[in-house]
């Protein structure tokens, strides 16, 4: 289920996550490209940003890369992806994946301080020390299972729609409990993988349950967004426990 990745580091610190993901690598990255259906909604993730020829595409937490081929297909040879993520042996990953594109670049960096900003900006570095051109024009900005991660996650869509500015596209998939008829059963599944993914997973109660505090931050995500927009598209997949939102900025 893709929301495993989406409900750790909330609950953990950046380095412990960073171990998570860096110790499960291979598998989160089987589980990212051979879920059913989550080929598609990457596909469909990749064409609600809108991008032309030429363009250039952010995507935020890019993982172990599994948007960045379907994002280069929209951008052709002659557009530019950025992948960004935080962890290391992740990257390299989506760094083996993508090496035949000498115009898919993955970084590393934090989603809340990314490693460019908006024309204006000083620019920064990643934490390899490479450095991302600031003054570079972003077209669209894409975040799958992302913003469940973050303590700010209406803040961090902000910051986002910012480096994008009027006219681009951003773009936000995440799982969080279905709203649908057949719901109930879906969401007891939801829940056993949301408690699961998160540690310890040996509790059996939560004080604050972690797929409640999931939702209510993708909610926030999703709303900001929409907020920020002058144009939205809403869409539910994965029996409806997948919400992708597409903005087109004011």
């Amino acid at each position: 289920m893709p929301g495993v990745r989406s409900t750790l580091r909330a609950r953990v610190g950046p380095e412990d996550a960073q171990a998570f993901y860096g110790r499960w690598a291979a598998l989160y990255d089987v589980i990212a490209r051979r879920t059913p259906g989550i080929p598609s909604l990457r596909k469909r993730a990749a064409a609600a940003c809108r991008l032309e020829p030429g363009d250039t595409v952010v995507e935020m937490g890019c993982g172990t890369g599994a948007n960045l081929p379907y994002l280069r297909e929209q951008v052709g040879s002659d557009g530019t992806v950025i992948g960004i993520d935080f962890t290391g042996p992740v990257l390299e990953r989506a760094r083996e994946l993508t090496v035949e594109y000498d115009n898919v670049h993955v970084v590393r960096g934090d989603a809340t301080r990314p490693p460019l900003g908006p024309p204006g900006d000083d620019g920064g570095s990643d934490e390899d020390g490479g450095t991302l051109d600031a003054g570079t024009d972003v077209d669209a900005l894409l975040a799958t299972f992302v913003v469940g991660m973050l303590e700010d996650p209406a803040g961090a869509v902000d910051d986002w729609c910012d480096l994008v500015g009027p006219g681009g596209h951003v773009v936000l998939a995440n799982a969080a409990r279905s709203e649908a008829w057949y719901a109930p059963p879906v969401n007891a599944v939801f829940r056993a993988i949301v408690v699961l993914s998160t540690p310890p997973t040996t509790k059996l109660r939560y004080e604050n349950e972690p797929h409640l505090k999931l939702d209510a931050k993708i909610d926030a995500a999703h709303t900001r967004l929409r907020e920020r927009s002058a144009a939205v598209a809403d869409e539910t997949h994965v029996f409806g426990v997948v919400r992708l939102t597409g903005g087109r900025l004011e």
